[in-house]
């Protein structure tokens, strides 16, 4: 079950992390303060487990190459109703995005006990991952995580093929749009259904993976998580130079940004070298997922 141990990580990087842990538990604390309702006024953090390359020991510090582990952090708390991150952990998240003290992004996922004992007793493999190898920052006693259970691999083939035809198609769709957009011009518009394929493409992976994805926009968030989980989705973005990390950025920016903001604007030349590296995600999500589900069809045979 989940460990408590940080002793492989240099110091530096422990005090990040304790940092972390003090800013999320003192912030929801503010974020519950005026609730009016008992469950959500007497609301608890149950866990704060490090998932990802930091609890592996594999994580990857190249920053002058554009390329940096995050932080990869679940929240475990009392109700689902506290895991909306606009209501509890906006400002938390915020702070960690602009201390100077935290050298690198927080990526935060929140859900409730009964969500994380459930998909456990499911045997789904991310959470069955992070119980094998997560790190407990924060541990309230007496609310364990639930044994996991192995998925049967006829169920796990089933799930991961039903969210291939559909996530897939998806986003192969919304790429489709986009390259039409940029072709007459519509270069917000295009910014924006090239997000929305992205976002699909990753989402597609992690199911297809992992069973799971957060629920969240943030494609940055997302090609962390899923980066985590296989080095050669780090192909589909070339980020050598600034112009190609300040593309990612504008591309990230555009779920909101392309629709609302009368200063967001992206060139053709930008739209162009998005649209190689979203196709380039395509061909070895593709690749990677049908490698994936030819493994769990086998399984399943057996």
């Amino acid at each position: 079950m989940v460990k408590s141990d940080l002793d492989h990580l240099p110091p530096s990087k422990q005090a990040e992390l304790e940092r972390i842990q003090r800013i999320l538990l003192d912030e929801f604390e503010l974020a519950i303060s005026t609730a009016t309702q008992p469950h959500k006024r007497n609301g608890k953090v149950y866990k704060i487990i490090l998932f990802g390359s930091f609890s592996r020991d594999d994580w990857v510090d190249e920053p002058e190459n554009g390329y940096q582990s995050d932080y990869d952090l679940l929240v475990v708390v009392s109700h689902r109703d506290l895991t909306e991150i606009a209501d509890y952990w906006y400002i938390a998240e915020d702070k960690m995005l602009r201390d100077p003290a935290i050298a690198r992004p927080v990526n935060i996922i929140v859900h409730s006990l009964d969500e994380v004992n459930q998909a456990l007793a499911r045997g789904e493999y991310f959470w069955v991952d992070i119980a094998r190898d997560g790190i407990a920052l924060y541990d309230l006693p007496c609310h364990p995580l639930a044994t996991p259970m192995p998925l049967t691999p006829a169920d796990a083939f089933a799930m991961a093929r039903g969210y291939f035809d559909h996530w897939f198609e998806s986003a192969g769709r919304f790429l489709a749009t986009g390259i039409s957009h940029t072709e007459k011009g519509w270069n917000n518009e295009a910014a924006f259904e090239l997000h929305q394929a992205t976002e699909r493409f990753y989402i597609c992976f992690l199911l297809v993976k992992t069973l799971y994805f957060p629920r969240s926009h943030n494609i940055k968030f997302l090609r962390s998580l899923a980066e985590n989980k296989e080095p050669r989705l780090i192909e589909a973005w070339t980020r050598d130079t600034k112009i190609d990390r300040r593309r990612f950025e504008l591309l990230k920016r555009a779920y909101v940004e392309a629709r609302y903001s009368p200063s967001y604007a992206i060139t053709a030349d930008d739209l162009d070298a998005l649209i190689a590296s979203v196709e380039r995600l395509r061909a070895i999500v593709d690749a990677l997922t049908n490698a994936r589900l030819d493994e769990l069809r086998k399984a399943a045979s057996a």
